[in-house]
């Protein structure tokens, strides 16, 4: 058989989701294989929104997403969204086509450096050579994507590969069952490291867990749970973590870092500090200088070298999420005595910040305020629904604001890379992940709809009935709002968009679209796009056009930011 068929007949070994791509020369005897064999393949606009779906799939499935593109272009038009898998630790296999090895590097047409471009935004860059060994290539592309801490590989097939042919035996195509999916391969702390972390957090009186996208990787929910509950500690996250206990949970603390409901404050009294499945980066600990010093910390981390990387601790626990928190459990025992006064200060605390927050999530300001879009979801989405946030000024309204009401990851934001443009694409993705029983709304910026706009075609072809609520303020929001912070009111360059009206480009697109100036209409409007289930639905909100109005803490008007610093 062709290289090209042996590629599709090891991919329907591994029980793939639907791949993401746009097909070339290089690559025509793969997409032939994938249509003979019924492997599932969409056509997609933009090869970086391909990846965009593949990472979103990915992450409400925890099996690899799947995505290709043609020599050139095509593979580099996926850098950003291998970027964003990578960061994020995503199980991706991308495949690439290459140029054709009796004539490469004779100015063929279409012809780059991709493969060294690549490499550095994948966890591990594979040139098939020789076609007989397609088979273990693809084994290991699973193996790799899911293990450890996951992540995107490449594979770049010469055209003289995937056209080429060889007499293969039925032997040679196997799978491992093993690597199907994350987390694969699971390890546990070691034993002595695990009685240090106990003994940490017995003695402490008031502890607290900072959990990360880690906890859903490994599904570590139910472990989270049972020792948050039985040892009477709160839980924080960060907005990759958002889900990892139900929002409406006694003990959940909400996200902590740079934007913060109480998280932060309970990080300062807190005299043992417990980090799972967290990197500790930029976001998190609010440019490394959250973490109280003296505090002791226990990290819980699948790779070892990112322990102490940013923030010292006391006892590093390496393994699996839920490995590890099981044993951990089980190292503690029951506990004598309850956190009650500890554990009571996060629903109090909680509930004065959400009154707080009324003149946001209940605004009745028009143009709307995104608060109030936020309150909106809250109310009406159903248990089982997922937010999809684009990068920037989604991901934080959506970090700070949505609350999901149940463990899991309800919220999917790209903050591995923070691109704008995920939110249409990464829909799409989480859409056909979760399935069309399960609702799935995505907010973005005009900004970001307007770089992934042709894909509200590939929503509609496809069948992915996404509901796209659009921040439509007319401008780079988040940037408008950071010069404002920054330079002053006025200050603005090249921060400005037209207005749009993109209810009416979905319509004219075969979708629902509805524009949407009042706030008290808001409810209306979404409910009407979760009812439609045959097309995709696009929600054109007009919100606020005051800069210093568009970030989503506490009213940032008398907000003051020294040049070189990022608070917000």
């Amino acid at each position: 058989m062709s290289g090209g068929a042996a590629l599709a007949e090891m991919l329907k070994l591994h029980e793939p989701g639907p791949m993401f791509g746009m097909g070339g020369f290089q690559l025509l005897p793969f997409y032939e294989a994938c249509r003979v064999l019924g492997v599932q393949h969409y056509l997609i606009n933009d090869e970086r929104c391909g990846a965009f779906a593949a990472d979103a799939y990915a992450r409400v499935t925890n099996r690899p997403g799947l995505v290709d593109g043609t020599l050139g272009p095509g593979a580099t038009n996926l850098a950003t969204g291998l970027a964003e898998a990578f960061n994020a630790g995503m199980p991706m296999v991308a495949i690439i086509g290459d140029a054709n090895r009796q004539h490469a590097w004779k100015n063929m047409t279409q012809e780059a450096r991709q493969f060294d471009v690549l490499r550095p935004l994948v966890k591990e860059a594979i040139r098939v050579e020789v076609i007989s060994r397609i088979p273990e290539h693809i084994r290991r592309a699973f193996a790799v994507a899911t293990s450890g801490r996951p992540g995107p590989v490449l594979i770049a097939v010469p055209e003289d590969v995937a056209h080429g042919e060889h007499d293969f035996d039925a032997g040679d195509f196997w799978f491992d069952p093993g690597t199907l999916r994350a987390q694969a391969r699971r390890s546990r702390p070691a034993r002595d490291d695990l009685a240090r972390a106990a003994a940490l957090l017995a003695k402490a009186e008031r502890p607290l867990i900072l959990a990360g996208g880690g906890v859903h990787i490994s599904e570590a929910h139910d472990a989270l749970l049972a020792l948050a509950e039985a040892q009477g500690i709160p839980v924080a996250h960060t907005m990759s973590g958002k889900g990892a206990i139900g929002c409406n949970h006694a003990l959940s603390a909400g996200v902590f870092g740079r934007y913060s409901r109480i998280a932060n404050d309970l990080i300062g009294m807190s005299d043992c500090l417990l980090v799972v499945g967290c990197k500790l980066g930029e976001i998190a600990t609010k440019r490394f200088s959250l973490m109280p010093s003296g505090v002791p910390l226990i990290h819980l981390d699948i790779v070892a070298e990112e322990i102490g990387r940013t923030t010292r601790q006391d006892v590093a626990l390496v393994g699996d999420a839920r490995c590890g928190l099981e044993d951990l459990l089980a190292e503690l025992g029951p506990r004598k005595g309850g956190r009650a006064d500890w554990c009571a200060e996060v629903p109090k605390r909680m509930a004065a910040w959400l009154e707080s927050a009324k003149d946001r999530l209940e605004s009745v300001e028009s143009p709307i305020n995104v608060g109030r879009l936020m309150g909106e979801l809250n109310r009406i989405l159903p248990a089982d629904a997922v937010l999809v946030a684009d990068g920037g000024f989604a991901g934080h309204w959506g970090g700070l604001l949505f609350d999901t009401k149940r463990a899991g990851r309800g919220f999917v934001a790209d903050r591995g890379f923070a691109s704008i443009g995920y939110g249409v694409p990464g829909g799409i993705g989480a859409q056909i992940g979760v399935g069309k029983g399960r609702r799935v709304v995505s907010l973005t910026g005009d900004g970001g709809f307007n770089m992934s706009m042709g894909d509200l075609e590939t929503a509609r072809r496809v069948g992915a009935p996404i509901v796209a609520c659009i921040f439509n303020n007319a401008a780079s929001g988040y940037v408008k709002a950071l010069q404002h912070a920054v330079f002053g009111p006025g200050s603005y360059q090249s921060s400005d968009l037209v207005e749009m009206n993109y209810a009416n480009i979905a319509n004219a697109m075969g979708c629902q679209g509805i524009r949407v100036e009042d706030p008290e209409k808001l409810s209306a409007a979404i409910q009407a796009g979760l009812e439609n289930t045959d097309t995709p639905t696009v929600l054109d909100i007009v919100v606020t056009r005051d800069p210093a109005k568009m970030l989503p803490a506490a009213d940032n008007r008398t907000l003051k930011v020294n040049k070189g610093d990022r608070p917000v």
